[in-house]
């Protein structure tokens, strides 16, 4: 059973998947993917506020700043590369 840390993470990487989708738009596997790109996000940001000791509003273990800074670098790169075959899909 996943602790509770893991259980605040995962929601917060999922309110940011879903937020964005619901700013930036798309359908449903745009959806899956931003949530996707959140989850991985959220961990790799984590990962990096622990390996560089980032203290910034930590809540347990959990680095908040760091995993939340990274969600949205990995939502924003992913948007940034799949907006290019929307475009090209309606233009057809």
């Amino acid at each position: 059973m996943p602790g509770p840390t893991a259980t605040l993470g995962f929601i917060l990487a999922t309110l940011f998947g879903a937020v964005f989708h619901f700013v930036v738009g798309g359908d449903v596997r745009r959806l899956a993917l931003f949530l996707l790109v959140a989850w991985v996000g959220f961990v790799v940001g984590h990962v990096v506020g622990v390996l560089f000791e980032i203290n910034i509003l930590n809540i347990g273990t959990l680095r908040i700043v760091a995993a939340s800074i990274g969600a949205l670098i990995a939502l924003i790169v992913s948007h940034i590369l799949t907006s290019g075959q929307v475009r090209k899909r309606f233009n057809r």
